[in-house]
């Protein structure tokens, strides 16, 4: 029979080891969390009258992305700004959506996209073009990861028309693999075929 110290040796020792086993887990859920970028797009002041009279929140407008590919936006309504911000980066990172990349910097091929009144074109560019874009759309596709691109919107400048549009953009882009797989083709001609000038010279030497 174990003595009792022994026993309570025992217990000590497996409480460490789960709460490593629990560190180890909240460590990795930061390493995570730090993965993100946001950034705060928009926020207004709104009102809803009720019997009482009004009352007035603050509504957020929040891009996230990992700069590798993928991106979300969401909105947050509450009586303080940074509570507003928290819920609308939650939304976001529930909402995310990939987007294939060339080279890492730039997109596969061109895109429109419509929202409402808004509507975006997105335009692939080679090395050193920069981020051509304006407000809303500029912090989508920097916190995306890309580096070269040139984009246009028309119609309206409502912060919230413009990013659903730029996201109905994005998830129109296709990679050269899922092309192939679709057209029956090998991805070496899907990529001989592009001639919008976009791709850097090794790749083109590749």
């Amino acid at each position: 029979m174990a003595h009792p110290n022994e026993q309570q040796r025992d217990r000590g020792d497996r409480n460490d080891r789960g709460d490593r086993g629990r560190g180890r887990g909240r460590g990795r859920e930061q390493e995570r969390e730090d993965e993100f970028v946001d950034k705060l797009v928009h926020i207004n002041r709104v009102a809803k009258t009720v019997k009482g009279g009004r009352n007035f929140q603050f509504a957020a407008l929040v891009v996230v992305g990992d700069k590798k590919g993928r991106v979300g936006f969401g909105q947050g309504k509450a009586r303080e700004v940074p509570e507003a911000i928290r819920k609308a980066t939650d939304e976001a990172k529930k909402s995310l959506i990939r987007v294939p990349l060339r080279e890492g910097r730039t997109l596969h091929h061109d895109g429109k996209g419509r929202h409402g009144a808004g509507k975006v074109v997105l335009r692939a560019a080679p090395p050193g073009t920069g981020v051509i874009a304006g407000g809303p759309m500029r912090a989508v596709l920097e916190t995306l990861g890309i580096h070269d691109v040139v984009a246009k919107s028309v119609g309206t400048s409502n912060p919230y028309n413009m990013i659903r549009a730029t996201f109905d953009a994005l998830k129109s882009q296709a990679s050269p693999r899922s092309v192939a797989a679709k057209r029956g083709l090998k991805v070496g001609d899907v990529v001989n075929r592009r001639d919008d000038g976009a791709s850097s010279p090794e790749a083109i030497e590749e």
